[in-house]
């Protein structure tokens, strides 16, 4: 399976995941534009999903681009001798600043290379990322699908994705991760354009983005 590379990708993914499950039809429909949402790879991008851990998509921006004027350019070693009052002022809280502390000690160290990690299997990758501290599942999944642009990743502890799939398929309460991560299995190869336009159909029902900021970055089309 390609991986999403360009808006042509998705759309014909779209086009085989609605021909797979027709109910996706009218979901796609409401949807409206399905962005192909892909950032440039590599640490700086890492630091943004990270920063968009359980924080509104605001408060992720607002912190993002203080940090960045903080530490110019952000890079492993920019964040690991950055002092603890630069993370202050960029308004990381202190596990964030763990985590980022981490994995730029990581980076620098030599323990993970993120071009060798997204030539890994999804399941691979993801164990390697997660063995860095404060790295969760949500982050590398999400790190994969933008940065890498992984066809078949469907990021199932992501709230917004759950509301999105409960509301559209009349599911209630609200699928937890387990659920959703079956449900998302009959859209196996394509649960990457999948979480995609579940998100767009979030944005949509109501009115605000929940995509993590970092993932409006976009590389240029192909």
């Amino acid at each position: 399976m390609r991986k999403i590379d360009t808006v042509a990708d998705v759309m014909a993914g779209l086009d085989a995941l609605c021909r797979a499950d027709p109910r996706l039809a009218a979901i796609r429909a409401r949807a409206g534009e399905v962005p192909l949402r892909r950032v440039p790879p590599g640490f700086a991008s890492l630091v943004s999903i990270i920063i968009s851990q359980q924080v509104s998509r605001a408060s992720a921006e607002a912190i993002s681009g203080r940090l960045a004027r903080l530490v110019a350019p952000i890079s492993p070693h920019g964040i690991a001798t950055a002092g603890d009052e630069v993370f202050r002022e960029a308004g990381l809280s202190r596990p964030k600043q763990k985590t980022v502390r981490a994995v730029a000690e990581a980076f620098l160290a030599g323990q993970i290379d993120l071009d060798e990690v997204c030539r890994l299997s999804a399941g691979e990758a993801i164990t390697r990322m997660t063995s860095i501290h404060g790295i969760g599942p949500w982050t590398a999944e999400c790190y994969l699908l933008f940065a890498d642009g992984h066809p078949d990743i469907f990021p199932a502890r992501d709230v917004a994705l759950q509301t999105a799939v409960g509301h559209a398929l009349g599911i209630a309460p609200r699928p937890g991760e387990k659920q959703l991560s079956g449900i998302a299995e009959s859209w196996r190869p394509r649960r990457g354009v999948a979480a995609r336009l579940f998100w767009a159909y979030y944005r949509e029902l109501k009115g605000r983005e929940a995509v993590p900021a970092a993932a409006d970055v976009q590389l240029a089309e192909k």
